[in-house]
């Protein structure tokens, strides 16, 4: 555990002087404020619509949780945002020790394989979650003016999903990162698993035994429940099941560098 929390220290640093990591935490808090503020003044402009149409028949407005209704659209919006910039994330992982060298050092020293992988495993978890932690600020705008009050426990839940989501993300992309010692092609190779994954979400919307076998390999369908607030078993299972794939197969690819030195 040292050993793993001293190489979880190292690449944290590291992400701190990375240009890179400033460029992708710059990008994701910019879009996710851009985006809150266009969901909070389409929700409210509906909602507008719908009180003065209710007055014209006569008859009460439609009973919303503007509150959930913001959020549920805005962590659909988040969702696909880390899919097009966890890539730059991940792709210097392993693919800058390779370039730099550094690896073989890394392979020779007294930690195992699986130790430096969970070390820049957890590395890059950490700083995906400090990416997050700011937009909670969006959280707390909208309960103080909000009435009714914000329920905590949907938007949490949805923080959560985000979490798993963006985290089975960077385990398929430290895979990658682990294959070549090019930053730019392990980018292209993961936004391109990425996109497969999202168009897979399009494809699951048909009827049928293949939409439903797309439906549940989807990333974003089981994300969909943590978004409307239920923490359902089945998704924590297939995230959890997805992150160890990626890190086994992480795992077989430095595995194989032994091999072949």
């Amino acid at each position: 555990m040292r050993n793993i929390g001293t190489l979880w220290k190292k690449e944290l640093n590291m992400f701190f002087v990375s240009p890179i990591a400033y460029v992708v935490l710059t990008i994701f808090l910019l879009l996710a404020g851009f985006f809150f503020n266009s969901i909070v003044v389409r929700v409210v402009e509906f909602s507008i619509q719908e009180m003065i149409q209710a007055q014209q028949f006569g008859g009460p407005p439609p009973e919303r949780d503007l509150t959930q209704d913001i959020f549920r659209a805005f962590f659909g919006v988040l969702s696909t945002v880390i899919l097009f910039l966890m890539p730059m994330l991940t792709m210097g992982v392993f693919a800058e020790e390779k370039r730099r060298g550094t690896m073989e050092l890394l392979m020779t020293s007294p930690v195992t394989h699986w130790q430096i992988i969970l070390g820049k495993f957890l590395a890059s978890v950490t700083f995906f979650a400090l990416m997050l932690i700011p937009t909670l600020i969006h959280g707390l705008f909208v309960y103080l003016y909000s009435e009714p009050r914000l329920i905590w426990k949907p938007v949490l839940s949805g923080y959560l999903g985000i979490f798993l989501l963006g985290t089975v993300l960077i385990s398929m992309g430290i895979f990658i990162s682990s294959l070549t010692e090019n930053q730019i092609i392990a980018a292209v190779i993961t936004f391109t698993l990425f996109i497969i994954l999202w168009v897979i979400d399009f494809a699951a919307q048909g009827t049928g035994l293949v939409s439903e076998i797309l439906r549940y390999m989807s990333v974003l369908t089981h994300y969909e429940d943590f978004s409307k607030g239920v923490i359902d078993t089945k998704s924590l299972i297939f995230y959890g099941s997805l992150i160890l794939l990626g890190l086994f197969l992480t795992s077989s690819s430095i595995e194989s560098m032994r091999w072949r030195e």
